[in-house]
């Protein structure tokens, strides 16, 4: 008969080299020596103010990071390692507007669009923040015409809908936060989202749609982004099949852009574009006119305490030590399982209807920053770099993948976000769902023993099965109410956290060179769909697939 381990475990496999080879890597290399087969439920036994040690409120979000592979120790040394990566020197050159974009040679100043101090913000030696109160006020002035009443289409109806066509950051965020911030939308007015070139999704969405009463937002820095502005041609001619006259063009299409030349060419009135600069990133742009369609949604004012929470988190993130700063605590422990556990993947488990688009969101914002195996040096890395990210509701996850989490043999660290108080009435189904948000975090760091389990199992057959080795670690991020500002300060949380991750990995996180190939090869390959004769140009496998496809058209 086989023995049954009191306590199952995964292999961990750390990376071979540590970070960047610092000398207080190595200390955490020994150090992580000591603490790896440490029980997270002995060290709470052993220490009964452990919450109080490791969890930090600033405002309506508390962060609890006690269950976590974490001793005092851990966090000295990973707070040593912030201090020689330079992350003061790196965030003061972020905010002074520096060009910390290096292969770009661009500043980095998203927080220059919620920057709502009175202080300046230099970049080549001009004050950015006039120009971006300047665009703010415009939005709001516009938002505010067309929530009224007073901006009518063509034929004198108000406007019921808006679309929002972009793609990336220029629909993930505005999409989101549209999403989360329900409960603060004008009661008629709907906002509707296109990013996505298959065509069914532009026409499933326009066909629901009166063209009299829509308005369509085109975001698009250049104007040239092949999906958007496929997108956008094509809610053109919808609309002009309808409308007649191009003339009617301005009163139903505006632009987020900076191609001025374009977006007249197209027939939008340039009196309706929304300016932004190459400094703002667009995983990092719904700060910025980008959130046209969120000021139309939710009004001026609640787009301001947006800012406003993230503005906090900012100067938050700017001032407090990093023992006590919560994007640093967050990317530190990220750290600490990528680059000591051998961690690959992040969880992000939302207990918040509202908030079911955050992980998708966070995908992109943490992927494409950090997904490099290349330096701000140019030179490859040899250490584990960007977490792979993913998630989902989390009330549907223990439904669906938290099997593997709670047994499986890899480690996932796991943030869990919910709310205090839900902006529903039904206040029962709102206990459940925290009852089931503490559960799982405490069921993940406890697990449950060999005696555990035959002491509550009538059933002595299988019990390997039903023994869980926990240990697996969480954070619990509790807002008090998802509100604008709740919401600000909790996305501004998760960006430094990605800006520390790519400095303690000497990464450039604001370029993606890495989606610019798949771009190219797009365009090389579209015309060679039409031609009548075999392409032969690619591998072997593509050429095949063209073929093939060609062969499909023709018979179809």
């Amino acid at each position: 008969m086989s023995t049954i381990p009191v306590m199952p475990s995964y292999t961990e496999t750390p990376p071979s080299n540590v970070p960047l080879h610092r000398p207080i890597c190595q200390q955490l290399r020994q150090h992580y020596e000591t603490v790896r087969h440490q029980h997270m439920r002995d060290m709470f036994a052993q220490d009964p103010q452990r919450f109080e040690r490791f969890s930090l409120q600033l405002g309506d979000l508390l962060l609890d990071y006690s269950k976590n592979r974490i001793t005092a120790e851990t966090m000295r040394l990973l707070v040593k390692l912030a201090e020689e990566a330079d992350i003061a020197g790196w965030r003061d050159k972020m905010f002074n507007g520096e060009k910390i974009n290096n292969t770009e040679n661009r500043a980095v100043l998203h927080v220059a669009l919620r920057n709502l101090s009175e202080h300046p913000v230099w970049v080549d030696g001009v004050d950015v923040m006039p120009g971006v109160r300047a665009v703010i006020d415009k939005m709001a002035v516009f938002a505010g015409q067309v929530r009224e009443g007073a901006w009518r289409g063509y034929s004198g109806k108000r406007i019921t809908d808006v679309v929002n066509i972009g793609i990336g950051g220029s629909d993930l965020g505005p999409q989101m936060v549209y999403q989360a911030l329900k409960p603060y939308r004008h009661p008629e007015l709907k906002v509707h989202f296109i990013s996505n070139v298959d065509g069914t999704h532009a026409e499933e969405i326009l066909e629901t749609l009166d063209p009299e009463t829509t308005l369509f937002i085109i975001s698009s820095k250049t104007f040239t982004t092949q999906e958007t502005m496929t997108n956008a041609f094509y809610a053109r001619e919808w609309f002009l099949q309808h409308a007649q006259s191009a003339c009617h063009i301005a009163r139903h299409f505006v632009a987020v852009s900076t191609n001025r030349e374009a977006v007249a060419a197209f027939g939008i009135d340039v009196a309706q574009m929304f300016e932004f600069w190459d400094w703002v990133g667009g995983r990092y742009s719904l700060w910025s006119a980008i959130g046209l369609s969120i000021v139309l949604a939710i009004g001026h004012e609640h787009f301001m305490a947006l800012l406003q929470g993230a503005h906090d988190m900012d100067e938050h993130f700017r001032h407090a030590p990093f023992a006590q700063n919560m994007p640093v605590i967050m990317a530190l422990l990220g750290i600490w399982y990528n680059n000591f556990f051998g961690a690959e993947s992040q969880v992000i488990l939302p207990y918040d209807h509202y908030l079911r688009s955050l992980p998708m969101y966070l995908e992109q914002a943490d992927m494409e920053s950090n997904g490099k195996s290349v330096d701000r040096n140019g030179q490859m890395v040899d250490y584990a770099t960007g977490s792979i990210v993913w998630g989902a509701s989390g009330i549907n996850g223990q439904h669906a993948f938290y099997q593997l989490i709670h047994q499986g043999t890899k480690l996932i660290p796991a943030d869990f976000i919910v709310s205090m108080q839900s902006h529903s009435s039904l206040q029962s189904h709102h206990d459940i769902l925290v009852a089931n948000f503490l559960a799982q975090t405490e069921a993940l760091m406890r697990g449950r023993t060999l005696a555990e389990t035959q002491s509550g199992a009538g059933e002595q057959s299988y019990l390997p099965q039903k023994v869980f080795a926990g240990n697996h670690p969480s954070n619990a991020l509790l807002l008090k109410r998802l509100t604008p500002h709740a919401l600000g300060m909790l996305l501004a949380a998760y960006e430094h956290k990605i800006f520390v991750q790519g400095i303690i990995w000497n990464l450039n996180s604001f370029d993606q060179w890495g989606v610019e190939l798949g771009k190219q090869l797009a365009k090389q390959i579209l015309p060679e769909l039409s031609v009548h004769d075999a392409v032969t140009t690619h591998d072997a496998s593509t050429n095949g697939l063209i073929n093939y496809y060609h062969r499909w058209r023709k018979a179809s």
